[in-house]
């Protein structure tokens, strides 16, 4: 007669156990806040409030990255860049002004964020080559950020027939992929390898 063998306990593992332990997820949507956009043309505004902020914080931030640079190329990009900058701040007043309301800045916090990252970077490299590079890739950043809402912005303008901010904002658009073409041949001009 074959003997019955005892049933196998088994323990649980050691993810089932810390699953168990911590509270469930929260499946539900996060509520949205008593002034939160209602329809695209909220966002929109919300979007460019955002943006006016960035351009007016880059305006003030621009100039010390230009001092804490060595190589005169990057000056020189950083120079022009200051100049375009105050005229993109004038292109939101003036799209503001087309959609009737107030020009009004409202924090952004991604832009602040990458100004910080930038005075870090300057911070922690030596001057010269490693720092310019450093600023390079903190400036191409910035420009990665903005080229992202520029073009959302006109999208958006598209669709909602805002003819002056959509052309306002396809200039500004090609002018900060000017700006990180120029800044990709500045640290490909060697900038990079002195930095090795």
């Amino acid at each position: 007669m074959e003997k019955k063998k005892a049933p196998v306990k088994r323990t649980a593992s050691a993810k089932t156990k810390s699953a168990a332990k911590s509270p469930a997820r929260s499946t539900s949507k996060t509520p949205a806040k008593k002034d939160a956009a209602k329809d695209l043309k909220d966002l929109f505004e919300e979007s460019l409030k955002d943006i006016y902020w960035a351009e007016k914080a880059l305006v003030k931030a621009l100039p010390t990255m230009m001092k804490n640079a060595t190589d005169k190329k990057l000056k020189t990009a950083i120079e022009n860049h200051i100049a375009e900058t105050k005229v993109h701040v004038q292109r939101l007043e003036d799209c503001f002004k087309a959609i009737g309301k107030k020009a009004q800045a409202k924090k952004c916090d991604a832009m602040q964020g990458l100004l910080d990252e930038g005075k870090s970077i300057v911070k922690e490299t030596k001057p010269g080559a490693v720092r310019d590079a450093g600023i390079i890739a903190a400036a191409q950043k910035v420009e990665h950020y903005e080229i992202a809402t520029y073009g959302t912005l006109a999208a958006f303008a598209k669709v909602l027939k805002e003819k002056k901010c959509l052309k306002n904002f396809t200039d500004t658009l090609g002018e900060e992929k000017k700006c990180d073409e120029l800044l990709t041949k500045v640290a490909d001009t060697a900038l990079n390898s002195k930095a090795v």
